[in-house]
């Protein structure tokens, strides 16, 4: 008889179960199905025979990795080992994942089985988990599945941020984008503003120039001489202002408001600025494309090789795919048609902006999307493996599709790919050498700069413990001194107080001294009395003379 064990992998660990002796037909009835919803009826179909709970975090996120590429780690393979019968021929696994049953039988020759009656089996594992396992709550399973989520994420989404291919998508998708918007609202001034100057369309026939030099003119009846030189500044040629002038006395527009004028500077200065950020955002563009791909960049140009790696996804999905589909990327409905109509399929897709395509002739152009694909694959590849990128691959790249032109049109034998890759390789051991001596100059630089800032720090503590030091002690110092004055003055105002007795013949025993709040009280007692005595004899004195003034 055939032993069905379920292994169910899980935030909190490996769990095997073994399946009770049930019809695997009769699992697949509805019945039974609803019936694994309920624990009380799904326990007497399983039975948990080993759990396996993981060590930590990081060892729960290095067996989810194995699980997720197929890879039997030692942690299980010791549960598999220690827990399954030793009749290993009598054992049927069920695994959820097709990889990893491929994997235990390699390792351990155990037959693996996917899908129907173990999907079902899972399912009720999954769902009564918590109960299944002694010790485990559904609060704490929650929990490990919550950190080991954030954790294979973050792990997955790990990533060198100079090398985003995603800003990449997101700059070309938004200069496009951008494109259309100004080339829509630069129409829509010359629309508008052609009411007034239609002249001035012929003249200047670029899109952001013509808002500039509408901005600029406003009213045509206010244009003058003294106005030529900020129109020369604008169009960068005298003779076109001068044209402009001349059509602005002559011009057959209608006449307009200030209102309307004030709306129509104000939409062209919009559009200006606009344009204006489409030039930042294709430099920005640049420099990205110069740090991720620089030889895909190098080969074919920065917009069209980030068109293409947005067009595959990323750079890594661009890598992965052959020649044939980088050639007619981009071209895929044309693609299918050619292939429902049985016509000429495609021979270029996005690659047809690049400049080789333009300048070979009509018979090469298939031939030359075809080399140029292929060299856009290998550059891809080189940018997407390579630790430190460089634009040494795509220049020799490009010079190689350079000589396959002149080939086509003159005839001229082209270099072999091998001598261009070994220069290429050796050109580019100099430039990675190079930068890598750069990143350890700065790397030094940065390790001093963080050793004199802790020493600084250091220094600036042992200060402050110093000044703290000499502060208690000069805090010790000043209250041994009061202590010495108070125990001077403690013997001096008990001889005073101690006085013997008027007969001289019995000495009273010395009294204890008063503590400073009555010693105050007494002192102030006595002061009053004073006071009042001498009120006394001035008063008396007072009456005195009164009476001898009367006698």
């Amino acid at each position: 008889m055939v032993l069905l064990h379920v292994l169910f992998e899980h935030a909190a660990g490996y769990a095997l179960f073994a399946v009770r002796e049930v019809e695997e037909i009769g699992l697949l009835l509805p019945q039974v199905e609803e019936s694994i919803l309920t624990l009380g009826k799904f326990h007497n179909m399983v039975k948990l025979v080993a759990f396996s709970p993981f060590r930590s975090a990081q060892s729960a996120l290095e067996n989810m990795n194995a699980v997720s590429e197929g890879v039997l780690h030692e942690d299980l393979r010791l549960l598999l080992d220690t827990a399954l019968p030793p009749k290993r021929k009598k054992v049927v696994l069920g695994v959820g994942d097709a990889k990893m049953g491929a994997a235990v039988l390699e390792e351990l020759g155990v037959q693996c089985q996917t899908g129907g009656v173990v999907a079902e089996l899972m399912r009720g594992i999954r769902l009564h988990f918590p109960a299944l396992v002694r010790g485990l709550t559904a609060q704490s399973a929650a929990k490990a599945q919550l950190g080991l989520g954030h954790s294979y994420s973050r792990a997955k989404v790990k990533f060198n941020v100079h090398r985003v291919d995603n800003m990449i998508i997101q700059s070309i998708s938004l200069l496009d984008q951008l494109d259309k918007d100004i080339n829509t609202f630069s129409m829509r001034v010359r629309e508008w503003y052609g009411y007034h100057f239609p002249e001035l369309i012929k003249i200047v026939p670029e899109n952001s120039m013509y808002c500039r030099v509408a901005k600029f003119i406003g009213n045509r009846r206010e244009l003058s001489e003294e106005s030529l030189e900020g129109l020369e500044e604008i169009v960068m040629d005298s003779a076109k202002a001068q044209a402009i002038l001349e059509a602005s006395r002559s011009s057959m527009g209608m006449d307009i408001s200030p209102l309307d004028l004030i709306n129509i500077e104000s939409f062209s200065r919009r559009v200006i600025s606009l344009s204006e950020y489409r030039k930042g955002l294709q430099e920005y563009l640049r420099s990205k494309m110069s740090q991720v791909a620089p030889s895909l960049s190098a080969l074919i140009g920065e917009v069209v090789g980030a068109r293409l790696i947005s067009h595959a996804g990323s750079l890594t999905n661009l890598a992965k795919y052959p020649a044939s589909t980088v050639q007619i990327l981009g071209a895929e409905k044309a693609l299918f048609r050619a292939l429902k109509t049985r016509g000429n399929t495609p021979k270029y897709g996005l690659i047809f902006h690049s400049t080789f395509i333009g300048r070979a002739a009509a018979k090469n152009k298939g031939r030359i999307s075809r080399y140029l694909a292929n060299k856009c694959t290998i550059a891809s590849r080189i940018d997407c493996f390579s630790e430190v990128p460089t634009s040494v691959f795509g220049d020799k790249l490009r010079e190689q599709v350079e000589e396959r032109l002149a080939f086509y049109e003159t005839g001229e034998p082209p270099r072999k790919n091998l001598e261009v890759m070994k220069e290429a390789v050796v050109e580019a051991n100099e430039v990675v050498a190079e930068v890598k001596r750069r990143q350890e100059k700065k790397e030094k630089k940065r390790k001093k700069r963080e050793k004199r800032r802790l020493e600084a720090l250091a220094a600036a503590a042992e200060e402050g413990a110093e000044n703290s030091v000499m502060e208690t002690e000069e805090n010790d110092v000043g209250a041994k001194k009061k202590k010495k004055k108070k125990q001077q003055q403690q013997p001096e105002e008990s001889e005073v107080e101690a006085e013997p007795e008027e007969n001289g013949v019995e000495e009273e025993e010395e009294e204890e001294p008063l503590p400073k709040k009555k010693r105050k009280i007494t002192v102030e007692a006595e002061q009053e009395e004073e006071e009042e005595k001498k009120k006394k004899k001035k008063k008396k004195k007072k009456a005195a003379a009164r009476d001898s003034e009367e006698d």
